[in-house]
């Protein structure tokens, strides 16, 4: 029996000094982290939460996030981080898909959130700069949970269908942790700092976890800046810094007359969500003085499967070897495992390993059989161990870090009552990687604007799910069972011209 938060509660009672947070110039200790989230699980227990209650949170990067995720762990509850640009609707379906309790809210992105827990009765805790500061209430130590018991529900959509609650479990978080501490050689004196948002899994699984097991101080941006980011890791001198690819590249269009003398502290990067490019990586090496290591991961394996180790070669290109504890296969569309440097779909068996989709025993069937996860990625490896991604299997895009399935926006545009066909596919991009694109062939006689074709999405989409280019076409290319060939679509129709296009 154990708890996540067990290495967390035992550094505040062995270093309570230690600075455990870090924002700005603000600093919160272990002793004084352990303190405000224990009131806060007391709160939430004293509102009726039980272990193995989901609470939803909703919050951004900053102190209170932590504290109400650590206090929904501390009483045991399974916490449902959300992202902050959620709408009502898509908050609705969370809260009614995973059955939460309760919903919590940051005070500035509560809207959404209180429309959307007042719709169904579910009562909203509003989260304030400094809540709990002067904690009142706090609870005793940690909840003993079985290793197995869901700890946390990710919620990611598929190519098909709704959004799928990702069952992470007590043991997937403390085992990714171990793993990284002992991948990154974190030491309680590492300063770790991050602009990630804590309620994707990178942030909050890889980096969150695992600097507060290892009892390092954690550092956050808050939204991420280049410039606010290269400011954090001077100023409080960080040794570990992680993000994705579109922060390293923003950050040396940013870096000025920085050098590798002001990050004389800076020994690692740490990336993924994304592919690196090799140049990003050569120039970053220069500018910083520090190489950015590789890893690949999804949600439903914690966000870690493998990692370019620092006591092992870096291969331009590679995400690295399989973790410690992980089995990679390469497998044909029959299921046979494929031999080194053979391009198939790629499969995972390990302990970050997911649980299971909430109350999904068919896609869990599906995705997950004898241990093995189904990743949906097409990639190689080599004699050597080294794993290669090749393509995205379920069309997914990765824009900035952040993951758009086009089924779910394809879905909002056709209920635009203008629309007949759309595909949505991703369009390679210098900043963002990949950015979100629509084809759209619109009914006889009508003309579709583009403008108001993102108004419509952007009221029922998060940001970043919206559509930024248009192309307007006649019609769709199909297969002979009439399924639009996405595959077949040239990104050369994302042109000025076609943006203006109407039918």
């Amino acid at each position: 029996m154990t708890n996540v938060a067990d290495r967390f509660w035992q550094h505040a009672s062995e270093r309570p000094d230690a600075i455990a947070l870090r924002i700005g110039d603000q600093r919160i200790t272990y002793l004084d982290l352990a303190h405000r989230s224990a009131a806060f699980g007391g709160l939430i227990t004293d509102s009726g939460v039980a272990a193995g209650d989901r609470v939803l949170l909703v919050a951004p990067t900053v102190p209170e996030f932590v504290v109400a995720y650590l206090g929904a762990h501390l009483v045991g509850a399974v916490a449902i981080p959300v992202n902050t640009m959620a709408t009502a609707t898509e908050i609705g379906y969370v809260l009614d898909d995973s059955g939460a309790r309760l919903a919590i809210a940051w005070h500035g992105a509560q809207a959404a959130a209180q429309q959307a827990a007042a719709e169904r009765e579910i009562p909203l805790l509003v989260l304030e700069p400094g809540a709990f500061a002067e904690p009142t209430r706090v609870v005793g130590e940690p909840v003993r949970r079985d290793p197995d018991d869901t700890a946390i529900l990710l919620y990611t959509s598929g190519t098909t269908g709704k959004p799928k609650g990702v069952e992470l479990t007590v043991s997937n978080l403390i085992e990714t942790a171990r793993i990284f501490i002992d991948q990154l050689q974190l030491t309680p004196e590492e300063r770790f700092g991050t602009g990630l948002p804590l309620f994707h899994v990178y942030g909050q699984a890889v980096c969150l976890i695992t600097a507060l097991h290892a009892g390092c101080s954690f550092s956050m941006v808050s939204p991420f800046h280049p410039q606010a980011m290269i400011e954090m890791i001077r100023d409080h001198r960080l040794t570990v810094v992680s993000g994705v690819p579109t922060m390293w590249n923003a950050m040396l269009h940013t870096a000025g007359d920085y050098g590798p003398d002001d990050f004389a502290s800076l020994r690692l990067a740490a990336s993924g969500g994304a592919s690196l490019p090799a140049e990003v990586i050569r120039a970053f090496s220069d500018r910083f003085g520090c190489t950015i290591l590789e890893g690949y991961g999804l949600t439903e394996s914690s966000g870690a499967a493998t990692y370019n180790a620092l006591d092992r070669e870096q291969r331009v290109g590679s995400v690295g070897t399989a973790l410690p504890g992980t089995s990679i296969e390469v497998r044909d569309p029959e299921g046979n495992v494929l031999p080194a440097d053979a391009v198939g779909e790629l499969f995972l068996r390990g302990p970050s390993v997911m649980k299971g989709y909430w109350n999904r025993p068919d896609a869990t069937a599906a995705e997950l059989s004898g241990g093995w996860l189904k990743t949906g990625d097409l990639g190689r490896v080599d004699a050597d161990g080294y794993v290669y991604i090749v393509d995205r299997a379920k069309d997914l895009i990765i824009r900035g870090g952040y993951n758009v399935y086009p089924r779910e926006v394809e879905e909002v545009l056709y209920e635009h009552p203008e629309i007949v066909e759309v595909a949505v596919i991703g369009i390679p991009d210098d900043h963002y990687g990949e950015e979100v694109g629509a084809v759209v062939a619109a009914a006889a006689g009508t003309r579709l604007d583009p403008e108001e074709l993102r108004t419509w999405a952007k009221e029922r989409l998060s940001a970043y799910k919206v559509p930024h280019r248009f192309a307007f076409v006649d019609q769709l290319p199909k297969g002979a069972t009439g399924k639009i060939l996405k595959r077949a679509l040239d990104v050369t129709v994302f042109t000025a011209a076609t943006e203006k296009a109407s039918r």
